[in-house]
């Protein structure tokens, strides 16, 4: 006892030794203690000690060095000090040994090595979240203390092993998130002293092994997400496991009814069994478990209805939503006070909102909708809690909106839409600060339009009910807005002039009121406005030519109205219209030549003074006059009257020659930077446009391509800088290189991926189309994989020079896997997907620390949907890059040559760049 004592005072079991054999000689007994020091000496003396010590150190040095020196390694440093690993970073010790291996999330890419157990006390390993390949490390078994191992979130294949019980004293045993495949071993039920078991997210297949029941301590169980699984049954001997807690099987292809004897898991707590194909009732037992706290059983096939007894008190979240439920909603719910969510969405129940659960003081979501829910609201709602999600909509419920949902500021998302409700809306609901959803459609709402809105909402929708009064103008203000739908109501006034200031604003619903008046004729942003009605107004005079220069407008319906005057050949130029409708107004003239097609042979109808030029559209032919116009045009065209428009136009272009040459060079000189440059941001700009256009000269060109230039362009004096590609076209883009340019520009504007450039902004104007890029510093990977053979003009300052760095290895592997990771990223992640088609080294990026970005999406393409391939009658890349399908039929593994081709220069191409 007392070298225990010493030892604990000391930390050092030397030092702990000699005070022991000083205490034993002060106290003369040394005849007695000598037997004892010899054994402790024997156990405990320094020279055994430290050469455990020194050992473990020694391993764990190579351990370091078999991961390659990571980072989180950095304080790994050999001592004399033998217990100095001991402190080390991700190392437990106990008596001086190390028990305990944590390396979470520390970028291990290497297989565990087989020398690991010879850190013979280890207890536990954890290697979680890292990525890790190859096959289950069998050399684990080594370790005979292991009680704790987590190989989680790894890149792990094959089988586990048969044999896995040898690890007989294992605790915790967390394998999910990889991608072992093969059966779930059945030796695992014969690891008796395990408490935690994680399989989930792997490739399994079989079925769901009974022997799992036999794990009688096991307090945790997570085997979701492994859908390759054969359908079957929960095992009802799992329903045995009395000391289980927590139970995920969600997305296991598990069929058949939940066991009736779920209600003898006395020790659960969390149980999630939910998107699969489980049928039948909802288990009375189930809310007879005292300790139960939150159970998911959305996305089954369950019917009946919910048990109406609830004795599970500590319920914090329900959610059987998207099932077959029917009757009522018990109302015993109204007594779970500590109930924070409750989700019923998507079933056939009826009957009322229990009054208990609009006072439930928890309550943060309530999700109700798509029911046959009647009645009224509960007086309480928002009353006691602090409610953030409200969606009762696509219900049978009437009445008015409870009083204190006006007062309840914690409100994100408040949705009662397509119900039978009436009256006024409580005055502070508009107003909310937190409120960002306020959906009212479909619904006898009655009260003047608000005057201001909540400054965070950017849904709004109030379509088909009684708001009367005018657009206020400050809806300036309302700078969030995305969605303004306010259909069908009894609108009065104007479109105010800020209302086309709204810079998110993409749907705009106004149609079936009673506006009046002109639409404003200036348009001072709606960029990325996609849908506009104004249909069934009482909307006057000229149709506006800024409507032409929306540059994504899909849908344009400003039929039923008033509207009179020529139709603007600027709305030829919506590219992207799918829906458009002019009918039923007051214009005269010619329609534009863009709208001759069967698509909108509709569109123009009822409007008596239109005419066109052909038969497609469904209107009358253009009178004579027209058709003689028409005639001397083309006669001017072939060239009848060519000597004298020639004659006319030398005369004009010699006589004003002279006048024009000094207008423009001082217009030049004033208005270099004049308002016509059209600005597209995706974020905010820190800068002006001017900063822009002045940088884009010829001593900062950092790169030439097939169809554009870059430049390096700074636009502050604290240094920022951006790259900035210049589209080469003169007055007007062709055909081809307008295609380009917009793929592009979609495909950035889409996308937000660490491993891909970044799109700051879209400058352009009548002749110029610039593209604002964030700045790579080590400008493009073939710059270094080929700079040998190449002379390097223009040196950016700032950037890394290859005359004195190294590709070395690591910054190669760096390299690939960001470009993997951002390709990986458009084939997979992307909806719809992404092929980039010209993957190469040139299209490669690299920051100032060689993070790979993938740049040049100007050929890329969206791919179609599943089931549907995209042909190209050309070849779109590089050669030496072409993908083995790309004169053919796209789709992602197509691309995988045109990486790997990545690759090999990566690994082909000499390590040390050294210009001569």
């Amino acid at each position: 006892m007392q070298l225990l004592k010493e030892y604990r005072k000391t930390k050092s079991i030397s030092q702990a030794l000699s005070l022991f054999q000083m205490t034993c000689i002060r106290n003369k007994s040394l005849p007695i203690q000598f037997g004892v020091v010899f054994l402790c000496f024997f156990h405990f003396s320094p020279g055994v000690s430290l050469t455990l010590q020194e050992q473990e150190q020694s391993v764990l040095l190579k351990l370091k060095q078999q991961w390659g020196n990571l980072p989180y390694m950095s304080q790994w440093i050999p001592s004399t000090n033998s217990s100095s690993h001991c402190s080390w970073p991700g190392i437990t010790c106990m008596l001086d040994s190390v028990t305990e291996l944590k390396l979470y999330d520390v970028n291990i890419t290497v297989p565990v090595p087989f020398f690991i157990c010879d850190l013979r006390n280890l207890s536990l390993i954890t290697l979680g979240l890292n990525y890790i390949p190859g096959v289950f490390p069998t050399a684990l078994f080594n370790c005979s203390k292991l009680e704790e191992l987590d190989l989680s979130d790894n890149y792990f294949v094959g089988t586990i092993p048969s044999d896995i019980d040898r690890m007989v004293h294992l605790r915790s045993l967390k394998l999910g998130g990889n991608n072992f495949t093969g059966n779930i071993p059945i030796a695992i039920g014969r690891l008796q002293e395990l408490r935690t078991l994680e399989l989930g997210a792997n490739q399994f297949n079989g079925s769901l092994p009974l022997e799992l029941g036999n794990l009688s301590n096991l307090e945790t169980l997570w085997l979701s997400n492994n859908k390759l699984l054969s359908p079957s049954k929960l095992p009802s001997n799992y329903t045995q496991l009395k000391k289980l807690k927590n139970l995920w099987l969600t997305n296991l292809n598990l069929i058949g009814k939940i066991p009736e004897s779920i209600g003898d898991m006395v020790a659960l707590e969390f149980l999630d069994l939910s998107r699969n194909s489980l049928i039948g009732n909802i288990p009375d037992g189930l809310f007879t478990l005292k300790n139960l706290s939150t159970v998911y059983l959305y996305k089954n096939i369950l019917s009946g209805e919910i048990p109406q007894v609830v004795e599970s008190l500590k319920l914090k979240v329900i959610d059987f939503s998207e099932n077959n439920l029917t009757g009522i909603i018990p109302e015993d719910f109204g007594k779970l006070k500590q109930m924070t969510g409750l989700a019923l969405f998507i079933n056939q129940l009826s009957g009322n909102i229990p009054e208990g659960i609009g006072r439930l003081p928890a309550l943060i979501d309530f999700r109700v909708f798509n029911n046959n829910l009647s009645g009224v609201l509960p007086s309480d709602f928002g009353k006691n809690s602090k409610l953030q999600s409200f969606r009762v909509n696509s219900n049978r419920l009437t009445g008015t909106l409870p009083e204190p949902l006006g007062n309840c500021s914690s409100l994100l998302v408040f949705n009662v839409g397509n119900n039978m409700l009436s009256g006024e809306i409580p005055s502070g609901l508009w107003t909310l600060p937190n409120l960002g959803t306020l959906i009212l459609r479909n619904n006898s709402f009655t009260g003047l339009f608000p005057e201001k809105l909540s400054d965070n909402i950017w849904e709004f929708h109030i379509s088909n009910n009684r708001f009367s009064g005018t657009l206020p103008t400050a809806v300036s203000s309302w700078r969030n807005l995305i969605e303004f739908e306010a259909s069908d109501n009894l609108l009065t006034g104007t479109i105010p002039q800020e209302l086309t200031t709204l810079p998110r604003l993409t749907n705009l619903l106004l149609d079936q009121n009673q506006l009046r008046g002109e639409f404003p004729t200036e348009i001072l942003s709606w960029e990325v406005l996609l849908t506009l009605n104004l249909s069934r107004n009482q909307l006057s005079g000229q149709i506006p030519e800024r409507l032409g220069l929306l540059p994504i407008l899909i849908n344009l319906d400003l039929s039923g109205n008033m509207f009179s005057g020529q139709i603007p050949s600027q709305l030829g130029h919506l590219s992207m219209l799918q829906t458009f409708n002019l009918s039923s107004n007051k214009l005269t003239g010619i329609v534009p030549p863009e709208f001759y097609k069967p698509a909108f042979a509709e569109s123009f109808l009822d409007n008596p003074d239109l005419c066109a030029s052909n038969n497609v559209l469904k209107l009358k032919l253009c009178d004579t006059k027209s058709k003689k116009l028409e005639k001397i045009l083309k006669k001017i065209i072939r060239g009848k009257y060519l000597a004298v428009l020639v004659t006319l136009t030398v005369a004009v272009f010699l006589s004003v020659l002279f006048i024009l040459f000094f207008i423009i060079r001082c217009y030049r000189r004033k208005n270099r930077f004049n308002s016509k440059w059209k600005v597209v941001s995706f974020q905010r700009l820190n800068f002006r446009q001017t900063k822009i256009v002045s940088g884009i000269k010829e001593h900062n060109l950092i790169g030439t391509g097939g169809s554009s230039k870059v430049y390096r362009v700074r636009v502050s004096r604290n240094g920022d800088v951006f790259a900035v590609k210049s589209i080469w076209n003169k007055n007007k883009l062709d055909h081809n290189l307008e295609q380009e340019f917009l793929a592009e520009v979609k495909i950035l504007t889409s996308i937000r991926h660490s491993n891909i450039v970044k799109l700051i902004g879209c400058i352009s104007s009548e002749s110029s189309t610039l593209l604002v890029y964030e700045y790579m510093e080590n400008r493009s990977l073939d710059r270094w994989l080929y700079s040998k053979n190449r002379e390097i003009t223009n040196p950016v300052p700032g950037s890394v020079s290859v005359h004195h760095l190294v590709l070395d290895w690591p910054k190669r592997l760096k390299i690939a896997i960001g470009a993997a990771q951002g390709l990986c990223y458009m084939h997979h992640d992307c909806v719809p997907p992404v092929i980039h088609r010209d993957i190469k080294s040139s299209n490669i990026l690299l920051d100032s620390d060689f993070n790979a970005k993938i740049a040049d999406f100007g050929v890329a393409k969206f791919l179609a949907r599943q089931g549907e391939l995209a042909t190209m009658s050309t070849v779109a890349g590089s050669f030496g890059y072409i993908a083995p399908g790309k004169s053919q039929q796209y789709t992602q593994p197509s691309l995988r040559p045109s990486m790997k081709e990545v690759v090999k220069l990566l690994l082909k191409r000499t390590p040390t760049l050294v210009l001569e």
